[in-house]
C-alpha cells in the first residue's frame, strides 16, 4: 500500500510487548494524495460508465435530472463507503465511549494506520472532484453550488488533519455524512419512482439533530475541554495548535458553515411548502363576467360571487 511510510514510528505501549505503528504527516504526503486522486478518477469513470450510464439509458432522464442524478449516483457511493470505514475506525479506537478523548493528550500528532489512510483519501477524494467538474460536463448553473460544498469539505477536512484533530474530525464527518448518504439515496429512489419521498422526511428530521449534534461537540471540544488543556507552547513541528486564536478560528469556522447549511436547508424547505401550496390552488380562476345592466337590482340567478 503506498502510504508515505516515511513517517512512520513504532512504540511499544506501556509494559506489553504489543507494537503499533503510528503516522505522521509532513509534505510528502503531497505525493500520496496525488496518487489517491488518480485512482479516484479512474473509479469515478468506472463507476459512471459501468453503472450510472447504464441506469440513465433506462430511465430517460432529462440532462438536467441526468447531472443530478449522476451527482447523488456518486456522492452515495463515496458516502457508504466512508461512513463505514469511518464508523470502524470509531469502534476500534472507541472514541464515542469518552468525549474527552477529543481534547484529552492534545496534540494528537501520531495516527494508526487506518486513520491517517482515512483522511489521506478524503482529501484525494475532494480534491479530485475539482477536475471532474469539467470532465463530466457539468452545467454552467450547477457549477458554483458544487465548487462550494467542495472547497468547504477540502477546507474542513484538512484543517482537522493539519491541526491533528483527527479524532473531533472523525466524530463529526461519520454522522453528517450518514445524513448525506440518505439525501442522495432518496433522491436516487425518487429519479425512479417519484412516489419513493418517505426518505426525504427521515433526512430533514436528521438533518437538523446532525446540525445541533456538530455545533454542541465542537462548542464542548473547543469552548471546554482544549480550552483547559491548553499548552502555551505553540509549536508546528510539535503539532501543537492549542491557542486561543486558533481555538476561535476553529469554532468560529465550524459554526459559520453549520448556520450557512441550515439557511440553505430552512430556505429549501419553505420553497417546497410555497410549491406544495401553489399545487393545491385551481390553475383556473373564476372568471366574472360583467353586468351590463344598469344599477338596478338584477335579475334572480344573476349574482356572483367573488373572493
Amino acid at each position: 500500500m503506498f502510504l508515505a511510510v516515511q513517517y512512520n514510528v513504532t512504540y511499544t505501549i506501556d509494559d506489553s510487548s504489543e507494537q503499533f505503528d503510528f503516522y505522521d504527516y509532513g509534505p510528502k504526503d503531497i505525493a500520496t494524495i496525488s496518487f489517491y486522486m488518480l485512482v479516484a478518477i479512474k473509479v469515478h469513470a468506472v463507476i459512471q460508465e459501468c453503472i450510472l450510464d447504464k441506469i440513465n439509458r433506462q430511465l430517460q432522464l432529462s440532462e438536467p435530472e441526468q447531472s443530478k442524478f449522476n451527482e447523488s449516483g456518486q456522492l452515495a457511493l463515496f458516502y457508504l463507503f466512508s461512513v463505514i470505514w469511518g464508523a470502524g475506525i470509531l469502534n476500534a479506537e472507541e472514541f464515542t465511549m469518552n468525549l474527552t478523548s477529543l481534547w484529552k493528550d492534545y496534540p494528537f500528532s501520531r495516527m494508526l494506520f487506518q486513520e491517517k489512510l482515512f483522511y489521506i483519501c478524503q482529501i484525494a477524494y475532494w480534491l479530485h472532484a475539482l477536475p471532474e467538474l469539467y470532465f463530466q460536463k457539468i452545467q454552467k448553473e450547477d457549477i458554483p453550488r458544487q465548487l462550494r460544498y467542495i472547497c468547504l469539505y477540502i477546507t474542513h477536512i484538512s484543517g482537522a488533519y493539519i491541526l491533528n484533530l483527527q479524532h473531533l474530525g472523525l466524530i463529526l464527518v461519520v454522522p453528517h455524512y450518514l445524513v448525506e448518504l440518505l439525501f442522495h439515496a432518496s433522491r436516487l429512489f425518487y429519479f425512479c419512482d417519484e412516489d419513493m419521498q418517505k426518505g426525504f422526511v427521515i433526512w430533514a428530521l436528521l438533518f437538523v439533530i446532525v446540525r445541533l449534534l456538530t455545533l454542541t461537540v465542537s462548542v464542548l471540544t473547543f469552548g471546554f475541554g482544549l480550552a483547559r488543556a491548553e499548552n502555551p507552547d505553540f509549536s508546528i513541528a510539535d503539532g501543537n495548535f492549542n491557542i486561543l486564536p486558533v481555538r476561535i478560528g476553529c469554532l468560529g469556522a465550524v459554526c459559520l458553515t453549520q448556520a450557512w447549511m441550515m439557511r440553505k436547508f430552512v430556505h429549501f424547505q419553505l420553497k417546497k411548502w410555497r410549491e406544495c401550496v401553489e399545487d393545491q390552488i385551481p390553475n383556473k380562476k373564476p372568471t366574472i363576467t360583467k353586468n351590463k345592466r344598469t344599477k338596478k337590482e338584477p335579475e334572480k340567478g344573476q349574482w356572483y360571487l367573488v373572493q
